[in-house]
This record gives structure tokens, sequence and C-alpha cells, in this order.
């Protein structure tokens, strides 16, 4: 059995590499050979896995123990994507809505600076979005159930527009509780002033940092915190970001 610590550390660590694969619980309970609902029950740190347990979720999660156990190290799988876990038990992920690939670079160097192990996971136009939070075209294999935590969106995206991004994420019940924050170059009054009556929390002037999103915190009345790893090594690798 684990020491309740590295359980918590497990879970996360689990739930994390899952999502990067793209699987599905019903998935990984399969290639694991374990029950769908024993794998949610590690995933919320409900469980006690045996060493057997790891060992058959590290083959199906094609990592080593070691990196399953230890997944905050990076020292066998950098590139993975950090996550965070809520008092409730609960995860935190943060989906970005940036066309801009400067202005992506730029958040993801200043998150990476600051070392913020929080998962975020960029998509770059209004399609990809509404995909991403409705489970549909490339994103098919999602489940409703894992929805982010936050939106971080651009309102100037291509294909579809933020401003009807944001009306879809707010106008279906499945989505309108997820708290959206809007990115702007401007702070035009009338603009954010339609996105607080389309139902967007707050917004943030562009290039994001992890100071800006922090000061929103308190506005969006979250029950989780941005998150940053214990003091390391100045080379050791900071969180990473699905793009």
């Amino acid at each position: 059995m684990l020491p309740l610590q590295i359980i918590s550390d497990f879970s996360v660590s689990v739930r994390s590499l899952r999502h990067r694969l793209g699987m599905s619980q019903e998935e990984l309970a399969e290639r694991a050979q374990l029950h769908q609902t024993y794998i949610a029950g590690i995933e919320v740190g409900g469980r006690n896995p045996t060493l057997k347990t790891v060992e058959k979720l590290a083959r199906a999660l094609q990592v080593s123990v070691p990196a399953l156990l230890l997944h905050d190290s990076g020292t066998e799988n950098p590139g993975k994507t950090a996550c965070c876990q809520s008092a409730a038990g609960q995860y935190v992920d943060i989906l970005m809505v940036e066309d801009s690939l400067d202005d992506v670079e730029l958040t993801v160097q200043a998150f990476n600076r600051a070392r913020m192990t929080n998962s975020v996971q960029v998509v770059r136009d209004g399609k990809e979005a509404l995909d991403y939070l409705f489970c549909s075209g490339d994103f098919a294999h999602r489940k409703m159930a894992d929805q982010p935590h936050l939106v971080l969106l651009d309102l100037n995206l291509p294909r579809i527009g933020g401003m009807d991004v944001l009306r879809r994420i707010k106008g279906d019940d499945r989505t309108r509780l997820i708290p959206v924050v809007v990115l702007t170059a401007s702070r035009d009054s009338r603009e954010l002033a339609l996105c607080r009556r389309l139902g967007a929390e707050t917004f943030i002037v562009k290039p994001v940092d992890f100071q800006g999103l922090s000061q929103a915190t308190p506005v969006l009345n979250l029950h989780w915190a941005l998150l940053k790893p214990p003091a390391a090594r100045a080379d050791e690798p900071g969180g990473t970001f699905s793009v």
C-alpha cells in the first residue's frame, strides 16, 4: 500500500497522463485490466493501490513505475502535462482559446517562468474550442464530464468568433457554469460590457501571465488555486502545456 501523500500525487499523475494520451477511463481500465469504477476511484484519491496495480497502470499509460509515482519530478517524462487537485477532489484544467502563436508563446513562457503546475490545453480557433468543449470533431473521444474548470477566451478568433463561442458556452446547461475569462488587447468598455452580459466573469489584458491570472482568481470565486511546485533547482523543467 502507498502512503497518503503518494496516493494523492499518484491520482493526479494517472489522470494527467490519461488525458495527455487522449484516453477515456474506460479505455485505461481495459488496457490495465482493471474495473472502470476502480480507475475513477484512483483518480479522486479514493483508492490505495497495490504495487501490482501501479505496475499495470504504468504499462497502460506507457511510463515507468517511478515516472508514474513521482509525476512532479519530471525526470523520466518531462513533457507530460502537470495538473493540480482541489480540496473537493476535482481537478483544475484551463482551456486557452487563442489564435495568435505569439500570444500563446508569451503565455506559455510566462507560466513556465512562474513554474505554474496547472494543466493548460490550447486551441487556436472558435470551432476547435467548441469541438473541445462539446466533445465533437477531433475531440470526439473526450467525455462531457471531463470539462476544464476555466476558459481563457480571445475574442478575435477565426472560423467562429469569440463572442459566439461565449454565447454557446453560457447558453448550454452542460457548460454554462464554466468560468470564462476574456482575453483582450484593449479596454473597450462597450465590448467588455457585452461580454459580461453574455456571461463572462472577468477579463485579462494580453499577454496573459501568472500574475494577471492570479489577480482574476478571487473575482472568479473558484475553489482552487493556481499552484507552483516546491522550490527546485533552476535546471529542472517547469509545468508543460498541451498545444
